[in-house]
């Protein structure tokens, strides 16, 4: 059935104009376009020959100064520019780690320095990077990225809103397909072109393919060429990070759950005004550009330091992408479950599930991201029994040594539970230069729900290390994207009551990762460096799951001997038999009998009581028992 469509007025006598080929005036007046740079942050405006910069989309786009347009259903700004400016998109170009990492990796690798600056630009400044190119330079260094105010703008509007259809999702490691007509594809159907056309010469054109996950596969997925230990290519190629690749092996992909559902909150049915200035009519399904991961820690430690690297946004702007980040992190990320297996006066056991809500491995990207599990036990007074995931200093975990391996089991204290990535040199040993990544010591990291061994991509997306072992590791054969590890406490003839908690870590960078780094010294390092050691490390807590186990059996009166034989069972539920047949009396709290018989050896004398404290004496012991049910 054939629908009329029904065009504003304002869109009809805007486009008549342009294209009679007359002169009209600009969509916003210079008295408009003062008052929006007034409220507006500072960033760059114009046109290199194939992308405009941000700030021209910032005077539609940005802050509307009357509040009429970009204001969800609670009167919330949700302007794209101000949302995007704080987000580590925008920031790529300015990432001081970022910069102090390919720093590090030139001074390791100096022979390829101009591959090393042209892979990392290729995402981080892509659109100076690609002009550069388009126009015939040979290389584009981080010298000529400082240099350039498009590439200073990062992972930039354009950088999304005009990469083509063709062969998306089939590129890799900064491979961007860009249309070089002044185009810019978006969402919404017949799109009210002449503001656009007319103040930035750009026309907005309507493409499903830029809700498609595919407009991410290009630069979060990573492929670097191995050179060994002196900087010789050795013909092989290491995965560095394949984010994208993990969202294809999961069931997000089979359910067309793209990266923009997570990362970009839809609106739903919620009207938006889209441009600031004019009252159009409102659109739905709008996605806020907030653009949320995991890394809390560098987007706060940039907050910090704005001024100093240049960065545009209001501390409100950075607070504001802060706290969705870090509901992002807390609500889709991992979820945990605790419970007990058993326990008596020696050892008491648990059981900690790990569940991946995120569409990818988690921790997915960058391979310093990790997650580790710091697992708890107390006594009623608050005294530790164990310990296992304890930080100290600079939040370093005291038990980690070397390459820590994955576990099913952990019964001691030095073992920690750590989802990681951890790369190896030619030689085997750990390392965090990029370039010298030949082979995965360790991945553990969650895998995605759906997870198969038969994907297409399972090359790129591989487990690794002692987790291929673990039936527990469920991802590998039921796709359930969970594990679940037993942990067994010793007890030492303790039959008080037990505080067990299990937390859940995340770290974006943790100390260990900069060691290499930290060596080495150059004016990006050093800037980082100092940053890193003035920020808050603390890492943010994912998930947290608590239980208390009351005291079980005790001694009263007198030390108990060896003629009970006492445990519980899976449901905490005492378990009491006697060594031979016994005439036994039982009294209440209250001092008061509440049975008195007589019993067979081997035969379990408590499943009659209600929940409550007991004393149980025999003639046939001296011991005297305290006993809880529950």
């Amino acid at each position: 059935m054939n629908k009329k469509i029904v065009l504003p007025l304002v869109f009809l006598s805007f486009s008549l104009l342009y294209l009679c080929g007359s002169s009209p005036e600009k969509f916003h007046t210079p008295e408009e376009v003062a008052m929006y740079k007034v409220v507006a942050d500072t960033l760059h405006e114009g046109y290199n020959g194939l992308f405009a910069a941000s700030g021209d989309c910032e005077q539609c786009h940005g802050y509307d100064v009357n509040q009429i347009a970009s204001t969800n259903g609670d009167d919330e700004d949700v302007n794209v520019v101000d949302d995007w400016k704080t987000s580590m998109m925008a920031m790529s170009a300015k990432d001081p780690f970022w910069r102090a990492k390919v720093s590090h990796e030139v001074l390791t690798i100096p022979q390829h320095q101009a591959e090393i600056e042209d892979k990392c630009t290729s995402c981080h400044a892509s659109m100076g990077h690609f002009a550069a190119f388009h126009e015939g330079a040979e290389h584009y260094s981080i010298e000529d990225m400082v240099q350039d105010p498009w590439g200073l703008d990062g992972v930039s509007c354009l950088s999304c809103h005009q990469q083509k259809d063709q062969s998306l999702g089939e590129t890799h490691s900064g491979d961007l397909r860009f249309d070089t007509t002044k185009v810019a594809y978006g969402q919404y159907i017949s799109p009210l072109a002449s503001p656009m056309v007319l103040e930035t010469g750009y026309t907005p054109v309507f493409s499903e393919h830029i809700q498609d996950a595919g407009i991410c596969a290009s630069c979060h997925t990573l492929i670097t060429e191995t050179v060994d230990l002196d900087g010789e290519f050795i013909g092989s190629t290491f995965v560095e990070q394949a984010t994208y690749h993990e969202w294809l092996n999961s069931t997000y992909d089979d359910q067309d759950i793209s990266c923009q559902n997570c990362h970009m909150p839809n609106l739903g049915d919620t009207p938006i005004f889209l441009i600031a200035g004019l009252n159009t009519a409102p659109r739905q399904d709008f996605s806020v550009h907030e653009f949320a991961g995991a890394n809390t820690f560098m987007l706060q430690l940039m907050k910090e330091n704005k001024e100093e690297l240049e960065l545009a946004g209001s501390d409100e702007d950075f607070d504001q992408t802060i706290a969705a980040t870090l509901e992002s992190l807390q609500s889709q990320s991992a979820n945990l479950s605790l419970s007990t297996i058993s326990r008596d006066e020696n050892e008491a056991s648990f059981t900690v599930t790990i569940s991946n809500l995120a569409g990818h491995k988690f921790p997915s990207g960058y391979p310093s991201r990790r997650l580790f599990l710091e697992f708890t036990v107390t006594d009623d007074s608050g005294a530790t029994l164990f310990s296992s995931g304890e930080t100290g200093e600079n939040y370093i975990l005291l038990d980690e040594d070397g390459v820590e391996p994955h576990y099913e089991i952990i019964d001691s204290e030095d073992q920690v539970q750590i989802y990681e990535m951890v790369m190896g040199d030619v030689n085997g040993d750990f390392t965090t230069v990029l370039d010298r990544g030949f082979s995965q010591l360790k991945d553990n990291r969650l895998l995605p729900i759906g997870f198969s061994y038969s994907d297409a991509v399972i090359d790129t997306v591989l487990v690794y290390g002692e987790a291929t072992l673990d039936s527990d590791y469920l991802g590998k054969s039921s796709g359930l994207g969970r594990d679940r590890i037993e942990y067994n406490i010793g007890l030492d003839n303790y039959f008080g009551q037990l505080n067990v908690e299990v937390n859940a870590f995340y770290q974006s960078i943790p100390h260990k990762w900069l060691e290499e780094i930290f060596a080495e010294s150059s004016e990006e390092i050093d800037l980082f460096r100092d940053m890193y050691e003035s920020a808050d490390k603390t890492p943010v807590l994912v998930g947290s799951e608590s239980l208390v186990l009351d005291e079980i059996i005790g001694v009263a009166e007198i030390e108990k001997d060896d003629f009970w034989s006492v445990y519980y069972d899976v449901n905490q539920q005492p378990i009491i038999t006697a060594e031979s047949n016994a005439n036994i009396n039982v009294y209440g709290s209250s001092g008061s009998l509440v049975h008195s018989g007589y019993v067979r050896s081997g035969a379990n004398m408590f499943p009659l009581f209600s929940p409550g404290i007991y004393f149980m004496t025999t003639p046939e012991s001296s011991a005297v028992l305290k006993i809880l049910v529950r």
